[in-house]
């Protein structure tokens, strides 16, 4: 009778069964490395967003505090104007003022979930507005962007030329066929 044998592989023969504890161990280990990931991760976006809203509170504050010192000025506008006889235009500014007021105790009062919570119901009553001034961001974005790409460009060209008003050419490199080159005129 023959003997049926298993090939060994190697001159240590097959390679023992993994140790099923080990592969546990490892995934445990792993599961717990991803879990304090994930807090760290969790504490990170709670730190930012509690730093965001306290910038937030304190910009808009400071905004609150400027718009109701501008409603000061306008509304002294407004009793200059009535001294002087002018009360079509004094009433105006009155109104004027009035509303800077009313803008400025809401942004000096209002926390950025309040703020935030306004422009969203905002949005939602008044869609057409929002897409209106993105729009206009937009624009006045996309004309600022030509007008400082233009003006690098320009200067780019004015270093690159010299003072000869020629474009500057390289005057030693790689030609396409890889092989080194010097521009002879330069030599």
């Amino acid at each position: 009778m023959s003997e049926v044998t298993t090939p060994r592989t190697g001159s240590a023969g097959p390679a023992p069964p993994p140790d099923q504890g080990t592969a546990e161990q490892a995934k445990e280990k792993a599961g717990e490395v991803a879990g304090q990931a994930q807090e760290k991760a969790q504490e990170a976006a709670g730190q930012a967003k509690g730093r965001a809203r306290e910038e937030i509170d304190r910009r808009s504050s400071e905004a609150g505090q400027q718009v109701k010192t501008t409603a000061d000025d306008i509304r002294s506008v407004g009793e200059q104007l009535r001294s002087q006889g002018k009360d079509g235009p004094a009433r105006i500014a009155d109104q004027a003022a009035e509303r800077a007021q009313r803008v400025g105790g809401y942004l000096e009062d209002a926390d950025a979930d309040r703020i935030l919570r306004d422009v969203e119901d905002f949005a939602r009553r008044q869609p057409w507005a929002v897409v209106a001034g993105g729009a206009v961001l937009g624009f006045a974005a996309a004309r600022f962007l030509k007008a400082s790409s233009s003006e690098r460009y320009q200067q780019q060209r004015r270093v690159s030329n010299g003072s000869n008003g020629r474009t500057a050419l390289p005057r030693e490199g790689v030609g396409s066929d890889g092989r080194r080159f010097t521009d002879p005129g330069t030599a």
